[in-house]
């Protein structure tokens, strides 16, 4: 067991020093608080952009643009077109280090120097591009050494974005290079109010496998374990005879043949050490120019999605002064506005609820997908303003105009391919005017409500879930995350995402889905929130390894040397997994009333159907109540008959539940009706589940947003508040109603 320890924890830019007293046989550890710093070190502070307009404030509108890709008899009308639609900012050079660099010897900021003071005189702010995010044919041809490799050992052809090693000397030395030559130009440019680092860091060079990754990989794990005795352990490298007398023996995951699998706990190194050594580039990215521009703001664009979220951005919005996304649509649905709330959450989180910046998304469709959907009547300025209500304050695209030739020449952008004249850029500028609303109304630096829930999310446990490895290679910790959003918006409610490392302290309720690591620090996190009178949901799969990849033992789930049980009052000793597809097997398991449930809740998640992950545990808690128990034939099948599958177990002052399988949405809504939902809160006392509300604050008003979440029209009433925005929305003959259509919203202020 853990007998005391120290935890750090961030309140705003304060840092909290905890320490958890030893346990008291029979009682959790309580945390008391020893000392405030005033000062965090690992955290920039936060800035935000300043516009071209006389007081610098105002909503930031606009994207990519890549003039060089065009002839300069175009940019006159690039400029008065994005007068037109209201643009007043945009991401310059991105890709443009061969035009400011075309040859070793040669730089060229001409024409970059005319397309800033050209935009910067019509209002228009630039968001100046380190320009890293491709490197010049030439520095190829010179340095092949600065490829990046595939895990077999190929080196990656230059050409697209990202060829090269993040660990590479020669590739850094020229990148800082151009980083402060572009600072000692455009430093003092009053027209350049932020610096953009690199772009999309770990797109296409995160899992480099070179002699460069090879040798920074070794001092990293030097660095970290300090010994090559504890790397070993770390490692469990007793296993296939895996143990280094040196870190010189330390190897990456190259590939090692069609049937063989990688020590999982060195693939999750080789993760962690990919995160780090990119964060490290954008570092020194950003310092070279801060040493030179020290008073303008630094960011880089994350990548959090549906179908990504491969970097651990907690580490990474510590380093920013104001945090970034591209966030593209997923098709179907209810699940588009859905996935764009939930990919916000966990943004606004990055930010610690200050307003934040949607670097890139799409008008309509993209290029990069096997079947490219466009967007629907509406959706271009529908999912614009989802994101200032989830707490935005930028709404950038990419990119300015359709790329007539290239890899993306088939990606939508805010001027089509058909031009000016076009229902696509028309809706451009009615955004342009919506957004210039808002901002007149007072949106701008408001900062979204918090919930009483946070669902949480580990960065480690999405890529522990990748392991080829463990019981089911279906597990995904992220998909999980999503389906328990969706699952409290269909309850009427609203959870926050938040970081695993972060301070949830201060929710009612945490909920852990599928995070799969749990280190003993982090267990005694949760036993203390709960003994504090918290409630603790752990999902299944959660807390079976800790932050080695080592598995906890004395049955699932073992987290903190079996601390986490107690806390359940439950012991599992195997899974039962199914979805293998082979006939005459069960492919799903239904579950019915426990033994101790209310007679009013007896129906709630009797007839919830699981069909991955079943845990198989005994009821070892004294008050532990069993909720919801396996049944029927199916059940019979696999013994899981009558055995526990959501529990509840009273912990100090507050409660654990276990769901011990996997549940859909409908069934998760169930659950969360019955069992965790709170009284409605103010950010959600309209009752519809069909519409999506958030409020933002400011210290003299609030913003209410409204957002259908299906495709019928939603009649709301005794709406509080004067409406500011009414988009694909009528107002009603009495006071308060209001028809929104799909894709429509409303926002009021009150």
């Amino acid at each position: 067991m853990v007998h005391g320890c120290t935890k750090y924890v961030r309140k705003g830019n304060d840092v909290q020093i905890y320490t958890s007293k030893p346990a008291v046989p029979g009682k959790p550890a309580v945390p008391t608080a020893t000392a405030t710093l005033t000062a965090t070190p690992n955290r920039q502070p936060f800035a935000w952009p300043k516009l071209l307009t006389e007081n610098g404030r105002g909503i930031a509108f606009g994207g990519d643009y890549n003039p060089d890709q065009w002839s300069e008899e175009t940019w006159d009308d690039d400029v008065r077109l994005m007068k037109k639609a209201g643009v007043n900012t945009v991401a310059l050079a991105i890709f443009s280090w061969d035009r400011i660099q075309p040859q070793e010897n040669r730089w060229d900021f001409g024409w970059l120097d005319r397309i800033i003071d050209k935009l910067g005189k019509a209002g228009i702010a630039t968001d100046l591009a380190s320009a890293t995010a491709t490197a010049p044919l030439w520095l190829y041809e010179k340095h092949p050494e600065v490829l990046p490799c595939d895990k077999f050992g190929h080196p990656v052809n230059a050409g697209s974005r990202q060829s090269w090693s993040p660990t590479s000397p020669v590739f850094k030395e020229y990148a800082l290079t151009l980083c402060r030559k572009l600072a000692e130009r455009y430093g003092a440019n009053p027209y350049v109010t932020a610096w953009h680092m690199g772009n999309e860091y770990g797109w296409n060079n995160r899992n480099d496998y070179s002699d460069n990754a090879l040798n920074a990989f070794r001092l990293w794990c030097e660095r970290k374990y300090g010994t090559i005795g504890a790397l070993n352990q770390a490692w469990g490298a007793t296993f296939w005879g895996q143990e280094m007398n040196s870190f010189d023996e330390v190897l990456i995951p190259r590939f090692m043949g069609a049937d063989s699998m990688v020590n999982p706990g060195q693939k999750l190194d080789f993760e962690r050490f990919g995160n780090d050594m990119l964060l490290d580039f954008y570092k020194a990215e950003r310092d070279a120019i801060a040493e030179i521009c020290p008073d303008k703001p630094f960011t880089t664009n994350f990548m959090v999605s549906t179908d990504q979220c491969c970097m651990d951005y907690a580490d990474w919005a510590n380093e920013v002064n104001f945090v970034s996304n591209d966030h593209y649509f997923h098709e179907g649905g209810e699940m588009h506005l859905d996935e764009l709330a939930c990919s916000d959450a966990l943004m606004d989180s990055f930010a610690l609820g200050k307003p934040w910046y949607v670097m890139e998304h799409s008008t309509s469709a993209v290029q990069w997908k096997p079947l490219n959907m466009r967007k629907r009547k509406g959706e271009t300025v529908r999912d614009s303003l989802a994101h200032v209500a989830m707490g935005a304050d930028a709404i950038n695209f990419f990119q300015w105009r359709a790329s007539a030739f290239g890899a993306e020449s088939f990606h939508s952008a805010m001027v089509p391919h058909a031009g000016e004249d076009t229902k696509l850029f028309r809706q451009v500028c009615e955004l342009g005017e919506t957004l210039q609303t808002l901002a007149d109304a007072g949106v701008q630096g408001s900062e979204l409500e918090r919930s009483d829930t946070a669902i949480l999310f580990s960065a480690e446990s999405e890529w522990a879930t990748r392991s080829e490895t463990l019981p089911s290679m279906k597990l995904n910790h992220w998909h999980d995350v999503r389906d328990w959003y969706r699952a409290f918006l269909d309850a009427g409610t609203r959870a926050d995402i938040m970081p695993l490392k972060y301070d949830w302290s201060d929710y009612k309720t945490v909920v852990l889905p599928t995070v799969l690591m749990l280190s003993a620090v982090d267990t005694r996190r949760l036993a203390d929130f709960a003994a504090a009178g918290g409630r603790v949901v752990v999902g299944y799969a959660t807390g079976l390894i800790d932050e080695n990849f080592h598995t906890w033992l004395g049955g699932y789930p073992g987290a903190g040397n079996g601390l986490l049980r107690d806390m359940l009052g439950i012991r599992g000793e195997e899974f039962n997994i199914l979805g293998s597809g082979v006939e005459g097997e069960p492919e799903a398991i239904r579950l019915g009333a426990g033994g101790e449930v209310a007679l009013e809740d007896a129906a709630a998640l009797n007839g919830a159907t699981t069909r991955l992950w079943q845990n198989d545990v005994t009821v070892t808690g004294d008050r532990t109540q069993v909720l919801a128990m396996y049944a029927g034939e199916e059940a019979d099948e696999w013994e899981l008959d009558g055995m526990a599958a959501v529990t509840r177990n009273p912990y100090g002052a507050g409660e654990a539940y276990f769901v011990g399988c996997d549940l859909d949405v409908a069934d998760l809504t169930k659950l969360i009706r019955t069992y965790l939902a709170a009284p409605a809160q103010s950010q959600q006392s309209q009752a519809n589940t069909d519409v999506l509300h958030t409020v933002r604050k400011s210290a003299d008003a609030a913003f209410d947003f409204y957002l259908p979440r299906g495709k019928k029209e939603v009649e709301l009433q005794g709406v509080e508040g004067e409406p500011v925005v009414l988009f694909q929305t009528e107002r009603g003959e009495e006071n308060g109603s209001y028809t929104v259509r799909r894709n429509g919203v409303l926002v009021v202020r009150r």
